[in-house]
């Protein structure tokens, strides 16, 4: 690799690390939600994994099933949270899809080891 392809290779890599901050604060101001206990609770994420809201049905509370409660309320944020972490994973594949990392002489690919 000669000092241009060099070049090359850390201008591309520092746009894709400023692509990849502005996904990452898109994706926290995202949210994804989940249901447990047939919708007697959602839980409501953000895409930087943090819990915005839970929502409990009245009666759920009213029953006093305390067990229950937090069975349904853990079933729900791990719900939320493995939603959320599909969508950051899917975005963030899709983003090193678009930067082209496979055309870059030296990474593989299409172009790799041509100078």
């Amino acid at each position: 690799m000669n000092q241009e392809d060099l070049g090359d290779l850390l201008a591309k890599a520092q746009e894709m690390q400023t692509k990849l901050a502005g996904l990452q604060q898109e994706l926290a101001r995202r949210t994804v939600s989940a249901q447990a206990g047939g919708g007697m609770v959602t839980a409501v994420v953000s895409g930087d994994l943090r819990v915005q809201e839970l929502n409990v049905e009245p009666g759920l509370i009213a029953d006093g099933d305390r067990e229950m409660l937090q069975d349904l309320v853990a079933a729900a944020i791990n719900a939320a949270l493995a939603a959320a972490q599909r969508m950051v994973q899917e975005e963030m594949q899709k983003a090193a899809g678009l930067a082209g990392l496979a055309g870059i002489p030296g990474m593989g690919g299409p172009g790799a080891g041509s100078a």
